[in-house]
């Protein structure tokens, strides 16, 4: 009984040796393994000065997001007009084998891009030919895009025409329209054309806004009969608005 008892003893005690030198080994590496160990032994990780990031050519911001939502077809279409647009006859040719073709939204994207180019004879032949689809119902917004973009590059006849066509379908533009119509008509040397958008700006629905007034106000400092009845009527509507006068009208030098 006593040498059974020893033995297992024995065994015993290898057997929590072994475990113990077993387990010990694990303990130390896994000490060693931890973070702060790691990050003193391979340092502080220094930027790659030679690295650039891929650049695949293509331009960034809203010129290509907004060339992205013209199609192939679209595309096309405007780059045969551009080439086309000194020969009318093979232009009219292009309009009836490719424009006549493309679906609603292609017209429209066609006609805006053409805007944004300042291709502004296009684009007024290209409203007309939107206009004469089947799907056409009358829009402001066509309408002001297109005006704006034909009196910011002094097409006064071409946007005083579309102006009327608007009207016929009693559409009102908004306080922008207005406002650059009159600028046009300004710098255009009509400034009875200018009283002319003015008096019908005073007929829109919409409540008026004051930047038409101000570039009027500016723009007839050489006319002061038209200037004071601009004048009247904005002391009227925006009675707490001050308006300038410069020196020479009011000490009478001009």
């Amino acid at each position: 009984m006593a040498i059974r008892a020893l033995w297992r003893s024995k065994i015993r005690f290898i057997a929590s040796t072994t475990v113990r030198y077993l387990i010990t080994p694990i303990t130390e590496s896994y000490s060693s393994l931890k973070p702060q160990n790691l990050i003193q032994e391979i340092g502080p990780i220094k930027p790659v000065s030679d690295f650039r990031p891929y650049h695949d050519g293509r331009p960034r911001g809203p010129l290509w997001r907004g060339k992205k939502l013209i199609g192939k077809e679209a595309l096309f279409v405007i780059l045969g007009m551009k080439r086309f647009k000194d020969d009318e006859e093979k232009l009219e040719k292009f309009i009836k084998s490719h424009v006549l073709r493309l679906l609603k939204m292609e017209m429209i994207a066609v006609l805006n891009e053409l805007e944004r180019q300042e291709e502004v004879t296009l684009a007024l032949k290209m409203f007309r030919i939107i206009q004469n689809q089947d799907w056409y119902t009358p829009d402001v917004f066509l309408y002001k895009d297109l005006i704006i973009a034909l009196a910011k590059n002094k097409k006064m006849d071409d946007a005083i025409q579309v102006w009327e066509s608007m009207r016929r379908e009693d559409l009102f533009p908004d306080s922008q329209t207005y406002a650059e119509v009159i600028r046009g008509f300004l710098r255009y040397g009509s400034p009875a054309d200018a009283m002319n958008i003015y008096e019908d700006m005073k007929k829109s629905p919409d409540p008026p806004e004051e930047l038409p007034f101000r570039i009027l106000l500016k723009g007839l400092l050489p006319h002061p009969l038209l200037r004071n009845r601009v004048k009247q009527d904005f002391e009227e509507i925006f009675p707490d608005r001050h308006v300038y006068d410069p020196p020479e009208e009011i000490f009478g030098m001009r």
